[in-house]
């Protein structure tokens, strides 16, 4: 019983990494109150602006404004909690439903001294279906 115990934990940990592995860093984002970051996404022949800034730090909760292809969505993100990041999917699923690209922005620190956000962004993209390009913050 013990061995099998083992050998389901060490598979636990070597899927774990696996899926880890998928999200990739791949830009580091500074951001001072109500600073905009643009992204533009293509794949195929469209183009879409991925855009978010943050508007409000208190109690410890970042509240962040984003867009993506002109739906504009709200989160409050914290550093200690489960809800530090949120996600956004860069183009419809259909056939790659489960490998379909996303963002993840994740909350990484606030300087109170600077009044800056800091944040990661990852990306999911296996198959290189997406090309990101940063555009200048507004």
């Amino acid at each position: 019983m013990r061995a099998f115990l083992q050998i389901f934990f060490i598979f636990l940990l070597l899927n774990n990494s696996i899926y880890a592995s998928d999200l990739v860093v791949i830009k580091k984002i500074s951001l001072k109150k109500d600073e905009k970051k643009n992204i533009l996404v293509k794949y195929g022949s469209k183009k879409k602006l991925f855009s978010f800034r943050w508007t409000l730090f208190v109690n410890g909760g970042l509240v962040i404004d984003h867009s993506y292809d002109t739906i504009v969505y709200q989160n409050i993100l914290y550093l200690n909690y489960q809800n530090q990041s949120f996600r956004v999917k860069l183009k419809p699923s259909g056939a790659d439903v489960f490998n379909a690209p996303y963002f993840l922005v994740k909350f990484k620190k606030f300087d109170f001294k600077k009044k800056k956000a800091e944040f990661d962004l990852f990306l999911s993209d296996d198959k290189n279906q997406v090309e990101v390009k940063y555009l200048k913050n507004s």
